[in-house]
């Protein structure tokens, strides 16, 4: 008895026997839309890949449509847009204490952290870069911040 009473206590400490929550669209979201604590609800359940805090998601902006009662996942999800497709962005280049910029043509949507595609106004050469915070996109290093 003694044996059962310690396998019983053993599973419910156990981290996989915990019940877990998920957060879900409380409605249809599209996508490119900011999200606020109100286009969200908690479920129970554990959903891999889903996000299980409120606070991750409220002021990201939605990557694709979110349908109402479905998981977020975490991929759904990023940083609000400070470029978007067609815009003239600074292309910087950078490495050690070299630096050369140009004016670029961004080739899509993204927001800070993100990788974007951009076409040099002048020599028409596409390159990837990471967007900066300030908006321009790096190419070599990334400033310090």
């Amino acid at each position: 008895m003694k044996h059962f009473i310690c396998i019983t206590l053993a599973m419910l400490m156990s981290p996989y026997h915990v019940s877990a929550e998920t957060i879900v669209a409380a409605r249809t979201i599209r996508a490119q839309t900011i999200l606020t604590s109100s286009d969200m609800t908690l479920i129970q359940g554990d959903v891999p890949g889903g996000l299980i805090s409120t606070d991750e998601a409220i002021g990201l902006e939605t990557r694709v449509v979110l349908y109402s009662g479905r998981p977020i996942m975490a991929g759904d999800i990023g940083p609000a847009a400070i470029i978007e497709r067609n815009q003239i962005v600074k292309l910087i280049y950078a490495i050690g204490t070299l630096s050369i910029s140009a004016d670029a043509r961004a080739l899509g949507r993204a927001g800070p952290g993100d990788l974007l595609r951009v076409m040099n106004l002048t020599s028409k050469s596409t390159v990837s870069g990471i967007v900066g915070s300030n908006g321009a996109v790096y190419v070599g290093e990334l400033p310090r911040s």
